[in-house]
């Protein structure tokens, strides 16, 4: 345990540092070749819960300490102990033990013994901390506070279960490839193999308990992939027929481009501007079989590869904040600030004028976001309506949405992530 709390609180620190989590694990997993799948699994769990409840962590360890840690290693290592006593089942003895012997490597002898003193006392004090750091609203929810101020103000009736909503382990969600198989068939498929599952949508499997995709019945050979049920949504709302020319034009990493060609036999062009995560579009194309022309290349510029071809629909699944998706990328809430929201609404702007110029005239465009933000989704709509007078949303079916909320705005919950979606057609 002690390695592992190690390296999760020197993960944790640099992701505070301004790195991603997902970087920062792929370099763990470069670095530490030696590391079985277990400590993995357990390193991945103490990064991402201690991201997840950073808030809270914070306000319990500035509550025990009587002045700020100047050794930000060890502030690391304490919140990932702490995140261990409250919110995992080991043994409490072994959590802190294994966190005194951690803190050798970090500094002088004393640090032992206040490391020691800190998660005793908290032990002893427990449910009055926990009481008291839940006071402040960056305690309650463990998000910044302009976060939970602009949910508030933006989601007045469903901001407290939004928030806590993307606190949660996320699901791990199945979509099944009705090329080749059908719903009825694949969860016959998964009971034959004792795993536990119930269908959420047309093509939506939501697993009891995740698991690597290594060990999901059919996955090699391509009958599903892994895909949240909100994002599922995308595919079928753009009315695709054989024939028709189709972009999606920030494929990366694939999911919705194979949606797409598994639902219907159509010319469809993957466009990212990392040729680095289009590798993965190609990987998941040819898992599953599917065909697409695969293009580097940036959206908001397509004179620099564009063929001057229209396209009959285009899926722009935009660059957003992704503050619908924290609770698969905790370390998000951390690394936005407040100002980047309007950054992303620039990008998205540019972004949705350049590609309505691709358009064909009778086209539609579906604008995609995984955001939850205003700025990013609906104000963004109806800006881009105001400029482009040839063009004309349309009524969105299939997405559930509560009436309180815009159009096309769905909140993550306990099922699936946050996303929002408009259908706007070229008159």
């Amino acid at each position: 345990m002690q390695e592992v709390q190690r390296l999760a609180s020197a993960v944790v620190l640099r992701v505070l540092a301004g790195r991603s989590l997902d970087s920062e694990m792929a370099v763990l997993r470069r670095d530490h070749p030696g590391l079985s799948a277990q400590q993995r699994a357990a390193v991945q769990d103490l990064c991402f819960g201690t991201l997840r409840f950073l808030g809270h962590l914070d306000a319990v360890l500035e509550a025990l300490l009587d002045k700020p840690l100047r050794d930000a290693r060890l502030a690391s290592l304490l919140r990932v102990a702490l995140y261990q006593l409250e919110f995992t089942k080991a043994a409490q003895h072994a959590i802190v033990d294994q966190a005194v012997r951690a803190c050798e490597r970090l500094g002088p002898a004393s640090a032992k013994g206040l490391v020691n003193a800190v998660l005793r006392n908290f032990l002893r004090r427990r449910p009055q901390l926990i009481a008291q750091a839940r006071h402040s609203d960056v305690g309650r929810f463990s998000y910044p506070q302009w976060w939970v101020d602009k949910a508030r103000r933006q989601y007045p009736r469903h901001y407290i279960a939004m928030l806590d909503a993307g606190n949660l382990r996320p699901p791990l969600t199945l979509r099944v490839n009705r090329r080749r198989t059908t719903m009825a068939g694949y969860l016959a498929q998964l009971e034959a193999s004792g795993v536990a599952a119930r269908a959420i949508g047309e093509a939506a499997v939501l697993l009891d308990q995740p698991r690597p995709v290594a060990d999901i019945p059919g996955f090699a050979e391509g009958l599903v992939s892994v895909q949240d049920a909100a994002a599922q949504c995308a595919a079928p709302l753009l009315d695709l027929r054989p024939g028709l020319a189709v972009l999606d034009a920030c494929a990366a990493p694939g999911g919705k481009t194979a949606h797409m060609l598994e639902l219907a036999d159509i010319d469809l062009t993957a466009l990212d501007s990392d040729g680095a995560r289009l590798a993965r579009v190609r990987a998941n194309l040819t898992r599953l079989k599917l065909t697409a022309h695969v293009v580097c290349g940036d959206a908001c510029d397509p004179g620099s590869w564009w063929g001057g071809r229209t396209f009959d629909r285009i899926l722009a699944d935009v660059p957003c904040s992704a503050s619908g998706v924290v609770r698969r990328h905790p370390d998000i809430k951390w690394l936005r600030r407040a100002a980047d929201i309007a950054q992303f609404a620039r990008t998205q702007a540019r972004m949705l004028d350049a590609l309505w110029q691709l358009l064909a005239s009778g086209g539609k465009l579906l604008y995609a976001t995984c955001s939850v933000f205003h700025e990013e989704n609906q104000l963004q709509v109806d800006q881009f309506l105001e400029r482009h007078r040839d063009a004309r949303r349309l009524i969105l079916p299939r997405v559930e949405t509560n009436p309180q909320q815009p159009a096309g705005q769905i909140l993550p919950d306990e099922r699936h992530d946050g996303f929002f979606y408009a259908l706007v057609q070229k008159n």
